[in-house]
């Protein structure tokens, strides 16, 4: 198993400081948040992109994913979606990074109608991921919670560049049990994000089994070799503990779980 952390536990945290708390706490990768917010943002220039790879490169850790925030199913016009992807697909590509994060965001559109404009703009932005080595995942999230409705769209795309992320969180609050969840999404499985809550009404961040999701059953289904990646939701719950003292206990944990079962 390899092992990422969102850097939505660590918000604001610059670049260096993040490389050396996953290479100092055994984590072979980094799944970057992209937004105006953070370090890491679209507006970065070519020598602040190359500082970036340089950070990386000298800690031994891999840019994961940038997690950026294009809605692919959002009501409106294409285009604004498809240069916001096209922007994020280039930056992964200028940082090294394998993948590019995406929701759904279909809101409150008939799910037919939500899955077409999602797959039309995926389809549409597919020949430009693959030509900058970059895959596009969408995550189990908002208005496609489930595994099967992510699946359903990726399907639908039928292209290697498409892909999934499972987040266990969306899945488990859609009643989806894990192995429900990984059967659709194992042939477009680009890796899983994991978390921890007290219960479907109070989801702030919990130290990894701490909580109620079904981290063993989820992490049974996966490859030997799956990235697993720690989405720590600091940002959105500023009071939660700081996500540098969990690390150590959090890959122990993981590690753990993972390990083949005798």
């Amino acid at each position: 198993m390899k092992l990422a952390f969102s850097t939505l536990g660590v918000p604001g945290l610059p670049v260096a400081e993040v490389v050396r708390l996953a290479a100092g706490h055994g984590y072979q990768g980094v799944e970057l948040r992209t937004h105006p917010e953070e370090p890491v943002h679209l507006g970065l220039t070519p020598l602040e992109r190359a500082s970036v790879v340089e950070e990386f490169k000298n800690g031994g850790v891999e840019v994961l994913t940038l997690a950026g925030y294009v809605r692919i199913a959002a009501e409106g016009d294409d285009e604004p979606v498809l240069a916001e992807l096209a922007g994020l697909v280039e930056l992964a590509r200028d940082l090294g990074a394998a993948n590019v994060r995406v929701f759904p965001g279909g809101g409150g559109q008939e799910p037919a109608e939500a899955d077409a404009t999602a797959a039309r703009r995926l389809g549409a932005a597919a020949p430009h991921a693959a030509d900058m080595g970059v895959r596009i995942l969408l995550e189990t999230h908002d208005s496609h919670r489930a595994g099967a409705d992510v699946a359903r769209v990726v399907g639908t795309v039928g292209h290697g560049q498409i892909g999934a992320i499972w987040d266990i969180m969306h899945t488990w609050l859609a009643g989806e049990e894990p192995v429900a969840s990984h059967a659709v999404l194992a042939p477009h499985l680009g890796y899983v994000q994991v978390k921890d809550i007290a219960s479907a009404e109070d989801t702030a961040p919990l130290a990894l089994g701490d909580g109620v999701l079904p981290l063993r059953a989820c992490l049974d289904t996966l490859d030997a070799d799956s990235w697993v990646c720690w989405e720590y939701e600091k940002r959105w719950h500023p009071g939660a503990p700081e996500l540098p003292g969990l690390l150590a206990g959090a890959r122990e944990y993981l590690l753990r779980l993972g390990a083949p079962k005798q």
